[in-house]
């Protein structure tokens, strides 16, 4: 007999169900139904067809879907809570309808319009840990969604779950409640976390706050470039528009590690804009800075302060985060750590601390094999390396292996298509690809200095 052939993908798989679906339906069986239907026809399944998922099956209260992304299975699952939350907010506590998801990377076996196997199962078992109103999902998932979806997850630790034979690393998060007024503390993202609040309009002039919002709103979509950390979104910082903050609680209530605050004053045709970023951990102060400029033409001042605060908070918060790196334990650090300490050992510029910055590099890679900075950073290391102690071939293999490693991973890491475009220049000569590279980072983040220094070595290489 031939052999039948087993079709296997690669799926997103998410599991749903309704917490406490069993009390409900005992308290109010036609109410809980009707309630439930009205969820699934109003909201649930457009949304499930707005971030393209497959229904493959519904038991009851339960549903099992399959995404071709992780990305979009968990922005629905993000926005499926969030919306639930609305949807409750006037019911009552006992009669609200609650989801409860879990979401696996996976490989499925599919036989007609079904899908079985371990992805399946893990999926459904997150699902069964996961709290009402919150998401569980595995650490194959989240390498694929952190950083691309609004919702910050808490490392849950490796879990033993039921009739899976290894353990599972699971990321926990809630979003059903708003930010304010959630009994659940967010969770920092394996990145640095900042938050821009809104600025002070100090003036006493009501329309002067068009001016600092504005500077505002700049500063987040400016910083929102920036791929290596971490913003919060302009609808969940202005909520604390007009109040007394104090730091601490900011950065608790929104679950990240530093907050940049500051004010606006306005005197006759001059403004004063000072703006201060702190470590909202520990209340300490990362950097200070004012702006004076004149109102002649409003938007170029907007301009020129956005672009100067930018350029100030990148390197002062990256430098925060080399110091908290150097203060954990060896035995706790994990890739992003890694880089961090390889990068003084990188910007030396000397054999020596090259090499110690590739043991570093190559651990963190052996952690995460698609973290393009480290990538890009290990091929500046072996770029150093190469130039300086005698064009040796592994030098020039290594750095052109992982500049090129760096740009497949990091197409919107500015850092990593800046120090790959830049070892291609110096190592492998091809200055046209190198200043695609550069020209990418440079459009990407336009206050990085390291991306206009390269660029400038590149194109005189170049002669340009």
């Amino acid at each position: 007999m031939a052999e039948t052939r087993v079709e296997r993908r690669l799926a997103a798989i998410f599991a749903g169900d309704v917490a406490g679906y069993s009390r409900l339906m005992g308290a109010d069986e036609e109410g809980t139904l009707a309630r439930l239907n009205a969820h699934r026809r109003e909201f649930l399944e457009p949304k499930i067809a707005e971030h393209r998922g497959r229904v493959v099956k519904r038991t009851g209260d339960g549903i099992l879907l399959e995404f071709a992304s992780a990305v979009d299975a968990a922005r629905c699952a993000v926005e499926m809570q969030h919306g639930m939350g609305e949807r409750n907010a006037s019911v009552p506590a006992d009669s609200r309808i609650e989801l409860r998801i879990g979401i696996h990377v996976g490989d499925i076996i599919i036989e007609e319009d079904d899908i079985f196997g371990d992805g399946v199962n893990i999926a459904a078992r997150l699902e069964g840990i996961a709290e009402p109103g919150g998401i569980c999902i595995s650490d194959d998932t989240y390498r694929q969604v952190r950083g691309k979806i609004d919702a910050a997850f808490e490392d849950g630790g490796e879990q033993e779950l039921k009739n899976i034979n290894h353990p599972v690393r699971v990321y926990r998060t809630r979003l059903d409640r708003p930010i304010g007024f959630s009994s659940i503390r967010p969770v920092m993202p394996d990145k640095p976390s900042i938050a821009v609040l809104p600025f002070q309009n100090m003036s006493g002039v009501s329309d002067q706050d068009y001016f600092a919002d504005g500077v505002v709103e700049d500063i987040i979509t400016g910083l929102s470039r920036i791929k290596w950390f971490f913003v919060i979104a302009r609808n969940s910082t202005f909520v604390y528009k007009g109040q007394a903050v104090d730091v601490k609680t900011a950065g608790r209530e929104l679950g990240v590690r530093y907050v940049l605050e500051g004010s606006v004053r306005k005197a006759g045709n001059r403004v004063r804009i000072t703006a201060q970023l702190i470590d909202a951990t520990s209340g300490h102060h990362v950097w200070v800075d004012r702006y004076d400029g004149g109102v002649d033409d409003i938007f170029e001042l907007q301009d020129q302060i956005t672009a100067s605060v930018i350029g100030a908070v990148e390197p002062n918060l990256r430098q925060a985060e080399i110091d908290r790196a150097r203060r954990k334990r060896p035995d706790s650090l994990d890739a992003y750590d890694l880089y961090l300490r390889a990068l003084p050992y990188a910007y030396a510029n000397t054999p020596e601390d090259g090499r110690e910055a590739l043991t570093l590099l190559d651990e963190a890679l052996r952690l995460d094999p698609g973290y393009a900075a480290a990538h890009g950073l290990a091929a500046w290391c072996h770029e150093q390396l190469y130039n300086r102690l005698g064009f040796r071939v592994e030098n020039k293999t290594g750095a052109l292996d992982h500049a090129a490693a760096a740009i497949a991973h990091g197409g919107d890491d500015a850092t990593a298509l800046c120090l790959a475009g830049f070892t291609i220049a110096m190592v492998g000569r091809d200055h046209e690809a190198a200043l695609s590279a550069i020209d990418r980072s440079l459009a990407l983040n336009t206050s990085y200095a390291t991306g206009f220094a390269f660029s400038a070595i590149v194109r005189a290489f170049a002669g340009d």
